[in-house]
């Protein structure tokens, strides 16, 4: 079976991932990146390097964002944002979306690029002393997609 998710799938997908890929496009040329995020039910929270997607971003804020569950190559949930690139500067949005990131869950083997600075699993005092881009994508449109087989299909011999 394949088919389009309900808006509660989505929810779902997105709340309970901790990577997905943003696109973001200038001048013609398309760039797309994986980024771990926190979602809060009204924006997808980040944490950047300063690079190509945010000096990007920065100069064109429309974005895509997509999110995949996988189980199997037959039974997987996809959903795609469509939003705008929000960079948080002042302090108290910018701790407020580092709460986000600091609370989300992350499995107990993870990468150094999901984990939150050198404190990383412990936080500072003060989390705007953890260094990068801090950015929401305001969230415009999400669709999903789904598929269901308990099998492969038959192949002639």
């Amino acid at each position: 079976m394949f088919g389009d998710l309900q808006p509660n799938q989505i929810e779902d997908v997105l709340k309970n991932q901790f990577v997905g890929r943003i696109g973001c496009s200038l001048q013609g040329e398309t760039y797309i990146v994986p980024i771990s995020y926190a979602y809060d039910g009204n924006f997808i929270y980040c944490l950047a390097k300063e690079g190509k997607k945010t000096s990007i971003m920065r100069k064109n804020p429309k974005v895509c964002f997509q999110v995949d569950e996988m189980k199997t190559m037959a039974n997987w949930r996809s959903v795609i944002v469509q939003g705008e690139f929000e960079e948080l500067k002042e302090r108290e949005e910018r701790t407020i979306a580092m709460q986000f990131l600091l609370n989300r869950y992350l499995p107990v083997i993870s990468s150094v690029t999901t984990h939150l600075g050198e404190y990383w699993p412990f936080r500072p005092e003060d989390v705007n002393r953890i260094e990068g881009v801090v950015f929401r994508i305001a969230i415009k449109e999400k669709t999903g997609r789904f598929e269901n087989n308990m099998h492969s299909p038959h192949l002639p011999a």
